[in-house]
């Protein structure tokens, strides 16, 4: 692997750190702000997990990605991941709820407009069909999850003190398993751009062999996990504080409707359990962990009575599904032009 590669790949990489300063306060924020975990116990757990998931389960949404643009050259990968990270930066500093998911999206429209190849609308449709039904189907799972554990703790008579106790390990097990999921959806986003030009061989350890593309996603769930350690420590506290109206209860129903709805939009098992018994298949596509979290709060809200919800947030959220994607398309489309016509690099491989 050459110096250049790494060069290009820094976007990727950069992308990568972006995911890991902000999502990871979706999953532990609320913990680490009631003091229920540490902040490193939270980020070593978050680490071991994302790249877990990245490595071992991110190759179903990519090859969505894939399938939405085939990007076949290092230079236009990086601009691709490039302009997506921005867009991400510019629209976050703008106060609006945004994803990585839907950026990249953005950026790779843009580089089959630049390069003259059709844009699959059935894939993008069915990437977009995501984006709805991710804050759903979490405000949904965290309605059924709310009921089902009140229900249990009813039943069984638990002492607070021991709900409590209950509750820390609940975290470290929903945490877990969330960023896990976290890693197998949003990789793709990170380092999906990158797999077809990927240098790498296959590595064998003996018990088990990494392919290039397992490589390239091992890379990036490691500049993922220096997001986490480097830069949402404050981002956590953040959400903490926002998070402390809420019980701990409330804070542990809504990390575990994340993390089911990040899994299901990620294993092509249960997609493919679906679809043998004649049930429709499940989009395999990036969503955003964000959009997840604002669900699952506003289905709980809404349980309430709902008057509690900020109505605002519904807007952002919509603003956030056509402004995101459309900068990073502007973004990338331009700046493809400079890096071809003023730097000489080669963004397009006809």
């Amino acid at each position: 692997m050459t110096l250049a590669y790494l060069f290009f790949l820094s976007s990727g990489l950069f992308l990568g750190w972006s995911l890991g300063a902000n999502d990871a306060s979706n999953i532990f924020g609320a913990a680490v702000g009631s003091k229920m975990l540490k902040f490193k116990t939270a980020a070593w757990i978050a680490s071991i997990f994302i790249i877990l998931g990245a490595v071992f389960g991110g190759s179903a949404t990519t090859k969505t990605l894939t399938a939405l643009g085939n990007v076949n050259t290092l230079a236009g990968a990086f601009m691709v991941a490039l302009s997506a990270g921005l867009s991400v930066y510019f629209m976050t500093k703008a106060g609006l709820t945004t994803s990585t998911s839907q950026a990249i999206v953005g950026a790779i429209i843009a580089w089959n407009l630049y390069a003259g190849y059709k844009t699959d609308m059935t894939v993008l449709v069915k990437i977009m069909s995501g984006w709805v039904l991710c804050p759903i189907l979490a405000g949904l799972t965290a309605v059924g999850l709310y009921f089902l554990f009140k229900k249990l703790f009813t039943a069984w008579k638990i002492h607070i003190l021991m709900q409590d106790q209950m509750l820390r390990i609940g975290f470290v097990i929903a945490g877990a398993f969330c960023t896990y999921a976290l890693g197998a959806n949003n990789i793709a986003n990170v380092m999906g751009v990158f797999v077809l030009t990927a240098p790498f061989q296959t590595a064998d350890f003996g018990y088990f062999t990494l392919n290039p593309a397992q490589i390239l996603f091992f890379m990036g769930a490691l500049a993922i996990a220096v997001g986490i350690f480097t830069y949402s420590h404050k981002v956590m506290a953040t959400v903490g504080q926002s998070v402390m109206k809420m019980s701990p209860f409330i804070a542990f129903i809504i990390v575990l409707s994340e993390a089911l709805v990040l899994f299901v939009f990620s294993s092509s098992a249960l997609s493919n359990a679906l679809t043998s018994v004649g049930l429709p298949a499940i989009p395999l596509v990036p969503v955003s962990s964000t959009q997840a979290v604002i669900g699952a709060i506003l289905g709980i809200g809404l349980l309430k009575g709902g008057r509690s919800v900020n109505w605002s947030i519904i807007g952002r959220i919509v603003a956030g599904w056509i402004t995101t994607p459309l900068t990073a398309l502007v973004m990338c489309f331009i700046s493809l032009f400079f890096l071809e016509n003023v730097f000489q690099l080669v963004v397009v491989m006809h």
